[in-house]
């Protein structure tokens, strides 16, 4: 028998009340913990501060502080938070400023229970959940910071962290896009092993999240590989 896992703490943003209570319902009856839910913006950051949520669900068009500075500040606050952005915006520019802000994932508002459902609990283990068509954007952006100079850990120094075979492989395919479960599959090993590996990463390369890890890995060449 598998050990009974605590449910997933989830906040929900969204100022439009119906939405918001059907969304926190929805969650509710699949068996998350909804902690909070908030209207707007001022009140999001000071809820989600004393609620602490594992998965903050996210809408950007907030009246009192944007939804973009939300995440900021509470990501900011609590790196371990998980954001996921539910929007009725696909414009590139507001995904990769929420991207920027240190959201984890993306998803339009078009997007069915299920899906939302699903998008919640992969976002809760740290997966980057986007839109179909969106995953390629965010990936192109952040190559492109990738070749920005960014103070990295400098890993050709005698007593540098050394990765083992396994843990670069693994390194190689997040840098791909791939997600934790698609990595499980290809490398025949189990989901929570895929994440050992990725948190034994951050932990020797000193970074904090999955963005910084593309980031090293990219800067690096690994995707290329």
């Amino acid at each position: 028998m598998s050990e009974q896992q605590d449910p997933i703490k989830v906040m929900v943003v969204d100022d439009h009340p119906m939405w918001r209570d059907a969304v926190a319902r929805d969650l509710s009856e699949s068996g998350f913990e909804v902690v909070a839910t908030a209207g707007d913006g001022e009140q999001a950051v000071r809820r989600a501060k004393a609620a602490a949520p594992d998965v903050l669900v996210l809408d950007l068009n907030l009246p009192a502080k944007p939804g973009v500075q939300v995440c900021r500040e509470l990501v900011g606050h609590n790196p371990a938070l998980r954001v996921l952005v539910l929007s009725a915006s696909g414009e590139h520019a507001d995904v990769l400023e929420a991207v920027k802000s240190g959201a984890t994932g993306y998803l339009l508002k078009s997007a069915s229970t299920e899906e939302l459902l699903d998008a919640v609990r992969r976002t809760a283990v740290g997966d980057p959940v986007f839109t179909p068509g969106l995953a390629g954007l965010v990936l192109g952006e952040y190559r492109r910071l990738a070749s920005e100079p960014a103070p990295a850990p400098d890993t050709d120094e005698p007593g540098a962290p050394r990765l083992t075979d396994r843990e670069t492989e693994v390194l190689r395919l997040v840098a791909k896009g791939l997600s934790y479960k698609q990595i499980a599959e290809r490398l025949v090993i189990s989901h929570r092993t895929v994440q050992n590996h990725v948190q034994n990463t951050l932990g020797k390369l000193q970074l904090h999240n999955r963005v910084e890890l593309v980031r090293y890995a990219i800067e690096r060449g690994l995707d290329d590989e």
